[in-house]
């Protein structure tokens, strides 16, 4: 009887072991596999930018990735995200093929140089994004007859010629083809895709009639090709383009002389009095401002700012969307729309001005209130990726994010559109309400924010994967409050965007604990700062009074460390906070929270999942018939004596 079968505990251990062997193999193989596509990347190897991959240790952990550019999924690779590193030489990704689990790819703004890469040896991939390299030669045409999920292909900035592929027609899941500024030549292919929002195919040399299925896109993805016909450009196709050429030729010089000073003159006249027209604005911006106790009146050099327009070019060669040129551009469906001329005739007030630039609030003649933020240290990207982040960020919809409205773009400075919510920022509410008849915020308040800022958080996450930092600067002066007290993220998932010596500097995510130490921030990192703004709302207390001491930004985390060590007690938590009757319990489970959130140590740091869960468990009272009065009278709040123009100013915590 012994000898016929193991006792099923010893089989389940065995399972489990063969399993965890395997687990183990897999992993092995990944960092083999990195290791060996990063011998193959010049210069020296990569080394300089991907100094933590190295041999012993492991690209993932979970969700959370260990080493640069590496994006994981379940302890996966799922994707390479080697962006803006300097990369160069030839572009091969045969090795990859060992990475079951590999889906994106981007090598975006490196100097790889030579033939698109034989990504058909990757039939699983859902994304490749190559824009802004050296790539040259012609595309095979059957190079995606293979793929069955994939959703994005940019190619865009690169030396590309010949004929577009035309099994980018099989790709029926296609999302976003970005093919612009390169020497594509030949016929459009006739892409029908039902989910294709973005299609760029602007300066190249392609002829013939636009297809139908794409007759609806905006003209500007089209511009830069001499011989592309029909909708949506006002050129028809067989109609003789050379005819006023051929008539001109049979003018005399003299006559020609004229018609041209005639034209220079029109030109001037039109010219003045267009300038006149936009001079008139700036005079109408001053007298209607609001007055407000932290606000100035904008002057005529800050409207000059806003009306100023440029045009940027690519070695001089091209040039901006003539619809795009001096316009906002609207991301959010259903939203008024206005010009810019509308936001410099507006009644308008300053709201804050900082390291990122200034905030404006302006309310439109017979139309909403909207806030416009100018950012001048936004240059982390051309205009046409630029244009494609805030559309993608304009198609995210929850109710716990602020959405944008609209953009502007210029080369030095960017302009975004949000709408104006009137009770503020939390910030302002916890630490700024001054002589105001506010009430201080409640419990039941407080824990309704937190879950508000977590759910949207959470939303970030699951919406933008390919994100480091899904928001990147969450901070209480980023967290708004609308009529019912209800939370709404805003300054998310600008970090792609941002120059990122001045990102590293300013925003919020990266005074985390890894990166104060050196290191780089990861998804961790908004975790850390989601934990200091629970400590914030639970104690009252500003993170940004211990920043300009010139402490860690972690001293919030360290001083409730401290008050709590010896003994759970109810002195840490904010003596204005009313309606705690019964709430104890669930107020400390909430500080153990946020101290999950706060670890020193990223790979002891909650999980965002986990920590929404444990929100999510919470209630306004605990199931016990009488509670603790817990607040001390007498008790001193350091955060209460930040002035409201260190509150609004401030960019620095």
């Amino acid at each position: 009887m012994a000898g016929r079968a193991s006792p099923w505990p010893l089989r389940l251990l065995m399972v489990l072991l063969t399993l965890a062997a395997s687990l183990r193999l897999s992993h092995s193989k990944d960092v083999d596999v990195l290791l060996k596509f990063k011998e193959r990347l010049a210069p020296n190897g990569g080394d300089a930018v991907l100094r933590n991959w190295v041999a012993g240790s492991t690209p993932c952990e979970g969700n959370v990735s260990l080493w640069t550019g590496v994006i994981c999924d379940s302890g996966d690779v799922y994707g390479l995200q080697l962006e803006h590193m300097k990369l160069a030489g030839k572009l091969s990704i045969d090795v990859l093929v060992d990475l079951p689990v590999l889906r994106t790819l981007s090598f975006m703004g490196n100097e790889f140089e030579g033939p698109m890469p034989d990504i058909a040896k990757l039939p699983a991939l859902k994304a490749i994004y190559l824009s802004n390299n050296r790539l040259s030669g012609g595309i095979a045409d059957g190079l995606f007859k293979k793929f069955r999920s994939m959703k994005k292909v940019h190619l865009s900035h690169n030396q590309f010629t010949g004929r577009i592929p035309t099994s980018l027609v099989g790709l029926t899941r296609l999302l976003e083809l970005r093919l612009d500024d390169n020497n594509f030549e030949g016929p459009i292919p006739d892409l029908r895709q039902p989910g294709l929002y973005l299609m760029n195919i602007s300066h190249n040399n392609l002829e013939g009639p636009i297809p139908a299925g794409l007759s609806k896109m905006q003209a500007s993805m089209f511009e830069g090709n001499k011989n592309l016909c029909g909708p949506p450009l006002d050129i028809s196709c067989g109609s003789s383009q050379a005819e006023p050429s051929s008539s001109s030729e049979k003018l005399s010089p003299a006559l020609l002389v004229i018609i041209i000073m005639i034209a220079i003159g029109v030109l001037l006249a039109i010219i003045g009095v267009i300038f006149f027209m936009l001079r008139r604005p700036r005079k109408q911006m001053e007298p209607g401002l609001i007055s407000h106790s932290i606000t100035r009146k904008i002057g005529p050099s800050d409207a000059e700012k806003l009306e100023q327009g440029s045009v940027e070019s690519s070695g001089g060669a091209k040039k901006v969307a003539k619809e795009e040129h001096g316009k906002l551009m609207f991301v959010k469906e259903g939203a008024q729309r206005f010009e810019l001329q509308d936001l410099l005739k507006a009644s308008a007030e300053v709201l804050g001005s900082g390291n990122f630039g200034s905030s404006y609030k302006a309310v439109l003649f017979d139309g909403p209130a909207v806030v416009v933020k100018r950012f001048n240290k936004m240059n982390g990207v051309g205009r046409e990726d630029f244009q494609e982040h805030m559309r993608r960020l304009g198609r995210l919809s929850h109710p716990n994010l602020l959405p944008l409205v609209a953009y502007y773009y210029r080369k030095e400075e960017k302009l975004l559109v949000t709408d104006y919510i009137p009770n503020g920022s939390l910030a302002h509410m916890l630490h700024g309400r001054g002589g105001s008849n506010l009430p201080p915020l409640d419990w039941p308040t407080r824990l309704r924010i937190v879950k508000g800022v977590a759910r949207g958080l959470a939303f970030l996450y699951e919406e933008l994967p390919m994100l480091t930092l899904p928001h990147g600067h969450l901070k209480s002066s980023n967290v708004l409050l609308n009529d019912s007290y209800e939370p709404l993220l805003t300054d998310y998932a600008l970090v792609p965007v941002m120059n990122q010596t001045h990102a590293s500097q300013i925003m919020v995510a990266y005074k985390s604990p890894e990166c104060a130490e050196g290191g780089r921030p990861s998804r961790k990192s908004d975790v850390w700062s989601f934990g200091i703004l629970i400590l914030e709302i639970l104690t009252g207390k500003f993170p940004a009074n211990y920043l300009r001491q010139g402490r860690a930004g972690t001293d919030l985390a360290s001083w409730v460390n401290s008050v709590v060590r010896e003994e759970w007690t109810g002195e840490v938590f904010d003596n204005e906070m009313s309606g705690a009757e019964n709430g104890e319990g669930e107020m400390f489970k909430l500080l153990q929270i946020g101290l999950g959130c706060c670890e020193m140590d990223a790979k002891k740091r909650w999980d965002l999942s986990m920590v929404l869960e444990k929100i999510e468990e919470l209630r306004e009272k605990e199931n016990r018939e009488e509670g603790s009065s817990f607040a001390s009278e007498g008790q001193a709040n350091t955060s209460k004596a930040m002035t409201e123009d260190e509150l609004f100013f401030s960019t620095n915590n």
